[in-house]
């Protein structure tokens, strides 16, 4: 293989770098994104289950820190920062009481959406760029080896030698294009499903707590 790529030419050489920066390029995000979204599932599970245990704002918020890599404790900071500007704009006290409208909900609404958006796009960084491997990739080492071939069949037309030994090298070396872009096309578009799909889950998980922190706020409105 090393003999193949040192013997090709220099278009062939250059694609073959493109496709080696993709490939290096695919799998750091891939290590990357591995671990930010498998910390923030695990971290995600342990803040619902405190969450959820604990009952109060006040005791949640006071612990935030320990979660810092999970969306929804995100989704919580925001939220619950934006209901104590609520709350003292409205009271001018740190209590966490309302008065009996909506406004400080939509308030709340409005944080956690914001809040929301920004993990997504988050998550959803550089995901891009495995998508763009996986479907460019094959295209530009066919266009090696369309490039290699071509190179070929020069070097046939000037020699007059259509023999295989003439032929079989000069096209080795330009299906040589082809298994690389391969090699990067396919862990990088493996990659992006799985990633995808997690992180439609935390997507998931987040409108879900958002929608449980709103019925939180709607339902302490109503008994002030």
């Amino acid at each position: 293989m090393l003999d193949l790529i040192w013997n090709a030419g220099p278009v062939v050489k250059l694609v073959l770098l493109v496709l080696v920066y993709f490939s290096v390029v695919s799998w750091t995000i891939i290590f990357y994104k591995f671990r930010v979204v498998q910390r923030a599932g695990r971290e995600s599970e342990k803040f619902l289950d405190f969450f959820w245990n604990k009952k109060q704002l006040d005791a949640v918020a006071l612990e935030i820190k320990q979660f810092s890599h999970s969306p929804l404790s995100t989704l919580f900071r925001e939220g619950y920062q934006e209901l104590m500007k609520v709350q003292r704009s409205k009271r001018g006290d740190d209590a966490l009481s309302f008065t009996s409208d909506l406004s400080g909900a939509d308030n709340v609404a409005r944080a956690l959406r914001r809040a929301s958006t920004q993990e997504t796009q988050r998550l959803e960084k550089y995901l891009t760029f495995l998508a763009t491997t996986g479907s460019t990739a094959p295209f530009i080492g066919l266009f090696g080896t369309v490039w290699g071939i071509m190179d070929s069949f020069h070097g046939i037309g000037q020699t007059g030698s259509a023999s295989l030994a003439v032929v079989a090298p000069g096209i080795s070396e330009a299906l040589v294009a082809t298994a690389i872009g391969l090699m990067a096309a396919i862990p990088a578009v493996v990659g992006y499903n799985h990633f995808l799909n997690k992180v439609n889950v935390l997507i998931g998980e987040m409108d879900n707590f958002s929608q449980e922190f709103l019925n939180i706020v709607e339902h302490m409105t109503r008994r002030s």
